[in-house]
């Protein structure tokens, strides 16, 4: 690589991460009423960005793919961070701020290919407290295995009821893997909602699937036309990757949360785990489900103390409720979350699914 390049790459590179970081720290943090405390908090790292971005051209045809890379992702990052400001300025609502935020996975999506080249992005792209993990690094460090990495299948942005995948590079069938099925909020798509969950999963070892629902959310009323395509969808991966059967953990933000007791509780379902986010819960799913699958089945709740949409009182009933009927609830209530996706919590899910106790029973 030519010197003028890395030079270029050392410019561009930290500011593009760090906006990134920002960008994460709105989301995790989100809440209408402290949103202009929130981006004072954040900072300003698209401003170095934007300075650093008219570097990206006249490179040698041979890194066109990591320019490329590089502008898309900067630019996405930047276009979120635009759309943040303008919502602080008052030109906007929080309808706003939810369209901001979808530049983030599209940053992600564009920066993810260069893990392979750039060290910086693979750090970024595991879970922090695994950074210095040796024997994780002498596994990414290595050539991927055939059949590994992200996969799109008829999942377009637009589209309804493809799906996203993510295998990590170093899976081999020797051993059977745990897989985790997320499932994104009333307004999202699986592309999107799949970078919520892919840097845990590629620290810890877990196949991921982020599905996009059938209609504009999940099948939360009426015909039920998520939970078949769910199945189909986890049918055409078992048959090309092999998954441990005793850890299939069904997941989900918002509607997708609620749509994981709906579609988790069934009697045929063939998830043995399920970890609702900032979900609800009508106490008649309870009454209507299946006793002999209620009874140890493990179920980790998350909610927000702050929850505007839905009441934190809804998931301390739920545990009640769920408890009472002879589930295995592990329950979580954040105290600074409102209504939004708390990362940081994905390495207690995948510990859980592992068996390993953690939360309040």
């Amino acid at each position: 690589m030519s010197e003028a390049v890395v030079d270029d790459i050392v410019a561009v590179l930290p500011p593009l991460l760090q906006t990134l970081e920002g960008l994460a720290f709105v989301a995790r943090n989100l809440n209408p009423a402290e949103f202009g405390r929130v981006m004072e908090i954040a900072g300003e790292p698209d401003e170095a960005l934007k300075a650093a971005r008219p570097l990206l051209t006249d490179w040698p045809l041979n890194f066109a793919h990591i320019r490329v890379a590089l502008e898309t992702a900067s630019d996405a990052a930047l276009a979120g961070y635009a759309g943040l400001r303008a919502v602080a300025r008052g030109e906007g609502d929080l309808v706003s701020v939810f369209r901001a935020l979808r530049h983030t996975p599209r940053a992600l999506e564009a920066l993810y290919p260069l893990c392979a080249n750039l060290p910086p992005v693979s750090s970024f792209f595991i879970e922090p407290s695994l950074r210095e993990d040796q024997a994780l690094q002498a596994k990414l460090d290595a050539p991927p295995h055939d059949d590994t990495g992200v996969f799109h299948e008829g999942n377009e942005p637009g589209s309804r009821g493809g799906f996203s995948l993510y295998v990590p590079e170093y899976y081999t069938p020797d051993r059977a893997w745990p897989l985790v099925m997320a499932l994104h909020g009333g307004s999202g798509n699986g592309r999107g909602f799949l970078w919520s969950w892919l840097r845990d999963a590629r620290s810890f070892g877990a196949i991921l699937i982020a599905p996009t629902a059938t209609g504009q959310t999940w099948a939360l009323m009426g015909e039920d036309s998520d939970t078949p395509n769910l199945n189909r969808i986890l049918d055409h991966v078992q048959s090309r990757w092999r998954i441990d059967h005793s850890r299939l953990l069904l997941t989900g933000m918002s509607d997708g949360g609620t749509f994981s007791y709906v579609s988790g509780l069934e009697h045929s379902s063939r998830f043995t785990h399920l970890a609702p986010v900032s979900a609800t819960f009508h106490p008649l799913m309870a009454e209507m489900a299946d006793a002999d699958r209620l009874r140890g089945l493990p179920i980790h709740i998350v909610h927000g103390k702050q929850d505007w949409m839905f009441p934190v009182q809804t998931a301390r009933q739920t545990r009640q409720l769920l408890s009472a009927a002879g589930a295995d609830v592990v329950y979580r209530e954040l105290d600074d979350l409102s209504h939004c996706y708390p990362r940081e919590m994905n390495v207690e899910m995948l510990r859980w699914l592992n068996g390993e106790r953690s939360g309040d029973a």
